[in-house]
């Protein structure tokens, strides 16, 4: 008598994890922080934290110069940006390296900001000859600023920030160097005043782990200088008052994210005074190649699995971003969502969502509260769905995503 075929298991109860590029993961010290009353906004505890704190974000972003916080995502913190840079009119060069480049121009645009797009595509680096070539053809200066992506989050091209100031130096072009720190910001290396950095837009929902909702921007003495003439700011985009408040509302043009600084609070401490920020990025770099090694591995049992970046120079600490062919990219993010609790990022920006080929792209992230098991237990699941749904792949990820780990640790 033949024995009755066992259900499918369904092994995603427990914990969820999210390998998506933000938000990250919340460490519980900062979730905890956060449950609690709300506080007095006007006096005592809360004003006396936020005085504390302000020197920390300026470490975080290796700067002693000017910092603003905003009640807003990271495009609300593009929208600071421009609304203090610029007059209607300026001009502003874009050096795209994916979607979210684009998505800053677009944002200036759509405010009276004349902008010229140099665009690198989705998996290339910015071409720094071009770069100097363009502005030595613009003796006069009418370009007032360069955005940049230091990690765009939908590629995971990394741009060497230290390259692009070296290209406008030899160029001696007076154009405002400012980096869009978003995906990288206490993950990957970043030292605004060594890099001669004008301004800096981060948000609070990746390397800073807390939650949504608190964008900043970081800005030089230049920068503030030009702001005073921009015709874009409005009472609450304008980072004067933010900057050097006269009373504590100031800050946020009103009410502040009373709990969400209390959660920044924590994960400051972590970040500067536990952890510290050089094995931060250390600790980026082992994870990032343990990723790297696993799909390097999987590649080499079927071409349609690589790696969207190929020089590791170029590749983010963070996130990564990757091709395996549609629809074998959804139909692994659906497996290891819906099998085994990990959620996948979907490929952002490398095609339209009504093309097909959508499918065939994925993003895994490794930002912010994240450790070894947890990376090794991401690609473990990546490995099993691959498995499970008969898409080729070499052998030994796995084992190779491990040894990155051990040469790393040692």
């Amino acid at each position: 008598m033949s024995q009755p075929t066992p259900p499918k298991a369904d092994l995603s109860r427990g914990r969820p994890y999210l390998a998506i590029p933000g938000p990250s993961v919340m460490p519980d010290r900062v979730l905890n922080a956060m449950h609690r009353a709300a506080p007095n906004i006007y006096a005592g505890d809360l004003t006396q934290m936020v005085a504390e704190m302000w020197p920390d974000l300026r470490a975080v972003a290796g700067t002693t110069q000017h910092v603003a916080a905003y009640i807003a995502n990271g495009h609300g913190a593009w929208e600071a940006a421009n609304a203090n840079l610029f007059s209607r009119g300026d001009q502003a060069l874009v050096l795209s390296t994916g979607r979210f480049g684009i998505g800053w121009a677009e944002s200036a645009r759509a405010m009276g900001v004349q902008v010229e797009i140099m665009d690198f595509g989705t998996s290339s680096p910015v071409d720094m000859t071009r770069v100097e070539d363009r502005l030595r053809a613009d003796p006069t200066g009418k370009i007032k600023a360069i955005l940049v992506t230091h990690v765009d989050t939908s590629s995971s091209v990394k741009t060497d920030i230290p390259a692009l100031r070296a290209a406008m130096d030899a160029a001696n072009h007076p154009a405002l160097l400012c980096v869009d720190c978003i995906a990288s910001l206490g993950c990957d290396e970043y030292r605004m005043d060594d890099w001669g950095i004008d301004l800096t837009v981060a948000a609070s929902q990746k390397g800073l782990m807390t939650p949504p909702g608190m964008g900043f921007v970081w800005f030089s003495e230049k920068a503030r200088q030009r702001s005073l003439g921009s015709d874009l700011r409005s009472p609450y985009w304008n980072w004067g008052p933010r900057a050097e408040p006269a009373e504590f509302w100031q800050y946020w043009a009103g009410t502040a994210p009373t709990h969400h600084l209390f959660g920044l609070r924590e994960a400051l401490t972590m970040i500067l005074h536990e952890e510290g920020l050089d094995n931060i990025w250390a600790r980026h770099r082992v994870l990032a190649r343990a990723v790297w090694a696993a799909f390097d591995a999987w590649g080499a049992g079927n071409p349609r699995i690589a790696l969207n970046v190929a020089d590791p120079a170029y590749r983010s600490c963070a996130v990564t971003a990757a091709r395996l062919g549609a629809p074998d990219a959804t139909r692994l993010r659906e497996w290891t969502e819906h099998k085994a609790g990990v959620t996948l990022g979907i490929g952002l920006g490398m095609a339209l969502p009504s093309d097909p080929a959508w499918h065939g792209f994925l993003r895994v992230a490794h930002m912010g509260h994240v450790n070894a098991h947890m990376t090794l237990g991401v690609l473990a699941t990546m490995q099993a769905g691959l498995q499970a749904l008969n898409i080729a792949h070499g052998p030994g990820a796995l084992e190779a995503a491990a040894t990155a780990i051990a040469q790393g640790a040692a």
